[in-house]
């Protein structure tokens, strides 16, 4: 337990942030420094330890303006098992009712004595602006289809602790790209690692203009699948759509869903990731998510491992 403190001491003395907005912005080493943390919260979990110190006395608030299960509980607990207190905040019942703006809503909080807000919010840029009027820690948990940096970090994690790199491996995101806050999280932090990415889905929800990021792009998982190392599967987020992108859902499942068939052409240690919602049938049959080469569980634990690895780095270099 002491050495485990004592190595995340160190790492925090390696981080220089106040605030955690994306992973475009961050360079390999700070996400080095990110992962590293996480996973020694992660094989504390495995020892058994739940609760740690290291942010008592400390306040965080939950400023969500979407609907959130896995990000918002998440952000709680690890707040929680670092020692901090939590406010989770209601958009609908608060004074933005009324005409408030966002940044006076963050504002009139901050004055309470808070040391960071966790905000998601529809509108990209909402976590950067606030950032930039105030003085507390700011993480983005999600704003618009811009970036989900947490989410990125805890798929990165779950790959490096499967299959022990992301140097040379080849990662394929499948889905609605062109929506996914998820995927470009994922493009950044795994590019900047040293992994090759491959983008693929209907090319209403899939650009070649993905390429000046520095990624493959398909419209055929089929072709890819034989190359795969990760197969992310991301949601259809029809509720961001103004059109539907494919004729049908029956179609989109024929050629995109990952099912028994589809897993025994990929290599034999291919490893399945989710980032949730998933919808079973969709991008992924029930066999598949709950088989062998699934991660998608794992990735909730090594989510609350992240969002504690965050916290201490951007609270404990502010304090």
């Amino acid at each position: 337990m002491d050495d485990r403190l004592a190595q995340l001491r160190d790492l925090s003395a390696r981080w220089h942030r106040k605030c955690l907005l994306g992973l475009e912005e961050l360079t390999a080493e700070e996400i080095g420094v990110l992962l590293d943390t996480a996973d020694l919260f992660r094989q504390a979990f495995d020892a058994g330890e739940r609760k740690f110190s290291l942010l008592s006395g400390k306040t965080c608030v939950n400023l969500f303006f979407e609907n959130s299960t896995r990000t918002r509980t998440s952000f709680s607990l690890a707040a929680r098992r670092l020692g901090a207190d939590v406010v989770d905040f209601s958009a609908s019942t608060s004074s933005l009712s009324k005409g408030e703006t966002v940044i006076d809503t963050a504002k009139n909080l901050e004055s309470m004595g808070i040391d960071a807000v966790v905000v998601r919010h529809q509108t990209p840029g909402t976590p950067h602006l606030l950032a930039q009027n105030l003085r507390c820690s700011v993480l983005n948990a999600g704003d618009g289809p811009h970036e989900h940096p947490t989410q990125g970090l805890l798929d990165i994690l779950t790959i490096r602790r499967r299959l022990g790199r992301i140097a040379g491996l080849t990662v394929a995101l499948v889905g609605d790209i062109a929506h996914s806050r998820t995927a470009r999280s994922n493009i950044w932090g795994l590019k900047k690692l040293g992994a090759h990415v491959i983008v693929c889905g209907p090319s209403t929800l899939v650009s070649p203009l993905w390429q000046e990021l520095g990624v493959e792009y398909s419209y055929s998982l089929d072709a890819i699948l034989p190359r795969v190392d990760v197969l992310n599967l991301l949601r259809i987020q029809f509720e961001r759509q103004a059109s539907r992108p494919f004729p049908s859902v029956a179609e989109y499942v024929s050629l995109y869903a990952m099912d028994a068939n589809r897993l025994k052409r990929t290599k034999e240690g291919i490893l399945v990731l989710a980032p949730g919602p998933i919808n079973r049938g969709v991008e992924v049959t029930a066999d598949v998510a709950d088989g062998s080469h699934s991660a998608i569980l794992d990735q909730v634990t090594n989510g609350v491992a992240v969002r504690m690895a965050a916290l201490w780095l951007v609270i404990g270099n502010a304090a």
